[in-house]
């Protein structure tokens, strides 16, 4: 992982905890990431603004390249009652046991990767048979001139906040070794929130 991006990341980390007050996404988080359960890993964890919709129970894994965001999230973790374990580190090139996962949970995080597809393959490989793979992810939208607009203005994201804004969430997906379970999308088909499955598991 590149040090420049992990230095946006870094530099964001504030702006995201500001987001506890007011995310415009949390509507969407509430519709799938309450359904996390079992060991859960969080990918690309940032400052923790799904935490609220984690039940009691769970033993969570957060994941993320950046220091600072980390930092919040542990702050911010100490206020929920489930057990919490932080590491930092590059996803692309992290390492966990096959089959330990119930839950991975992915939250706006497919549009930095360099190779999304092969990070969908690696939770595939992490998650349990019987798992779910969840994901909320922002990418190209079903509104054709807004679309347009995203791929015209994708080099300036990249540049500005070290992510793609014109990903085809829904071909990644399918491009994988997941199993789509279920797709809804919303703000003019930017959002995407995917149930999804290792291919050949049991839902």
């Amino acid at each position: 992982m590149h040090n420049t991006l992990i230095k946006k990341f870094d530099k964001q980390a504030a702006k995201y905890n500001r987001r506890r007050e007011d995310d415009s996404t949390y509507k969407y988080r509430q519709r799938i990431f309450g359904e996390a359960g079992g060991k859960v890993l969080e990918v690309g964890i940032g400052v923790g603004l799904n935490f609220p919709l984690y039940k009691e129970n769970i033993e969570l894994t957060g994941v993320d390249f950046s220091s600072e965001m980390l930092k919040k999230a542990k702050a911010a973790a100490r206020g929920y009652p489930f057990k919490a374990t932080f590491i930092q580190a590059d996803v692309e090139t992290s390492e966990f046991e096959e089959n330990t996962f119930d839950t991975i949970v992915s939250s706006g995080t497919l549009c930095a990767y360099q190779n999304p597809v092969k990070v969908l393959n690696n939770f595939q490989l992490w998650c349990k048979p019987d798992g779910k793979i969840l994901l909320l992810e922002h990418g190209i939208s079903s509104n054709k001139p807004l679309g347009w607009l995203q791929k015209s203005l994708d080099p300036l994201a990249v540049k500005m906040a070290g992510c793609h804004a014109n990903r085809d969430i829904s071909g990644i997906v399918k491009n994988s070794k997941l199993q789509l379970v279920k797709e809804e999308r919303y703000m003019a088909g930017n959002i995407y929130l995917i149930w999804a499955k290792p291919l050949g598991g049991i839902l």
